[in-house]
Formats: C-alpha cells, sequence, structure tokens
C-alpha cells in the first residue's frame, strides 16, 4: 500500500509539471491580435494536421511541449493555431473550421504543413517557415531571425 501511494503521488507530481508549462494557443488571429497588441508580442501562426501530418507531430512534440520554448513563448509569442484534422473523432466545430480556413486562403495558399508564420503585433507577415530538426533553442533563434 505504502509503494502505492508513493507511485500515486509520483505520477500526480509528473502531471502537474506539464500542466504548469501546458502551451496556451489562440484559436482566432482577431483576439491573438488584440493580446500581442496590449502585451507587445510577437504572433506565431502554425498550421497543423496533428492527427495526420508526421512533421507537424513532431514539431508538436520536439518545439512546441517542451518545457524551454513554453516559458519563452509566453513572454514574447502569442501562439496561434489552425489545425487541419481528417480523423472524424477529431472534427473542429463548424465556426473553427471556417475560422482556419480563412486563415488558409490568406496566408497558406499553398497548404504547406506544418506551416509557421511569425507576425508582429498588428498580424503582419514577417516570414514563414516549417519543421526543423532543431533544438528549441535553436529555433526560437530562427523563429526570431524573422523578426526586423
Amino acid at each position: 500500500m505504502k509503494i502505492f501511494k508513493i507511485l500515486l503521488f509520483s505520477v500526480v507530481l509528473m502531471g502537474q509539471g506539464s500542466i504548469a508549462f501546458a502551451q496556451h494557443w489562440e484559436l482566432d488571429l482577431d483576439e491573438a491580435k488584440k493580446i500581442a497588441q496590449e502585451n507587445n508580442k510577437m504572433i506565431i501562426l502554425v498550421f497543423s494536421g496533428l492527427d495526420w501530418c508526421g512533421p507537424c507531430i513532431k514539431l508538436e512534440r520536439e518545439i512546441w511541449n517542451s518545457e524551454e520554448f513554453q516559458a519563452y513563448a509566453k513572454d514574447h509569442y502569442v501562439m496561434v493555431r489552425a489545425d487541419f484534422p481528417r480523423r472524424k473523432a477529431n472534427k473542429l466545430p463548424a465556426e473553427q473550421e471556417a475560422k482556419n480556413a480563412g486563415l488558409a486562403e490568406k496566408y497558406n495558399t499553398n497548404g504547406y504543413f506544418p506551416l509557421v508564420v511569425v507576425m508582429d503585433k498588428n498580424a503582419s507577415m514577417l516570414g514563414k517557415t516549417g519543421y526543423k530538426k532543431l533544438t528549441p533553442t535553436e529555433y526560437i533563434e530562427h523563429l526570431n531571425s524573422f523578426i526586423p
């Protein structure tokens, strides 16, 4: 019984650690723009297919979910996700699908996945990138290289 309590306590602590560093994603660019302007932050718009796109899943695991990136992003970026799931179980509400489609028409006309769009606080595009096999620190530097 004592071992069970120790294991349960350990699992709870690990869960709290991941919750503390959960990436916050905006789903609306207009809302992200307001937040970015109020807080003088850059906007990172991410086009993903998290239930079918291998590089999108790698970017999620290796960069977006890293504690290092999340800590940096919290103070410097407003993160916006436009996901395009294919599985019925992951279907988005019609309103969100329409918002994502509108973003794709404007910023992802070639349909690249993943596509990461770096924007200033007014949602003016500064550059585009995708998945790269980099450390979180290197990826942050890569994103910041688009900022004048």
